[in-house]
């Protein structure tokens, strides 16, 4: 894998660079009428949807924190939780994701958040040589090795997807 284009810069690509990662941009031209961007980027990329991995913001005891699962299930709200030393969580207001990461709905990355949060990912990741997740906008996915994203974001891993 090799950086590509600055062009493409995003704070997610500026994050991995400094860090000295390698990685691979994969740009797509995003459909405004797709139900779910992680979906509509495994089709557009043909890659299989338990490798394409979606960036969740979670409230749990006040606090925000981030899961990230493979689009092909759902976040298991009391596991990361549970991970994460409480009881339960529940989906973050949208507005709050936005303003804590700095990025939009659908193309909210793992790395590169305005603010840091207590970050899980799902032990699945650690299954495959790379992941995708978010590049930090709609139709930019960010191919990497799972444990330097999990590096990067300093994230526990747990088993935290639902089905």
């Amino acid at each position: 894998m090799a950086k590509k284009q600055a062009s493409s810069g995003t704070p997610a690509t500026a994050a991995l660079a400094a860090a000295g990662v390698p990685y691979t941009l994969h740009p797509y031209t995003h459909d405004p009428a797709a139900e779910s961007y992680g979906m509509e980027a495994a089709q557009v990329l043909g890659v299989a949807p338990s490798r394409v991995f979606k960036t969740l913001m979670v409230e749990i005891d006040g606090r925000l924190a981030v899961g990230i699962v493979p689009v092909s299930g759902t976040l298991d709200l009391k596991a990361i939780a549970a991970s994460l030393g409480s009881k339960k969580a529940a989906m973050a207001d949208p507005k709050a994701a936005e303003r804590r990461t700095g990025y939009v709905l659908g193309g909210i990355s793992p790395l590169g958040q305005r603010q840091s949060s207590p970050t899980v990912l799902d032990e699945s990741a650690l299954g495959f040589p790379t992941v995708l997740v978010s590049g930090g906008r709609r139709g930019l996915d960010i191919e990497l090795a799972p444990a330097d994203l999990a590096r990067l974001t300093n994230a526990r891993i747990a088993p935290i997807a639902g089905a």
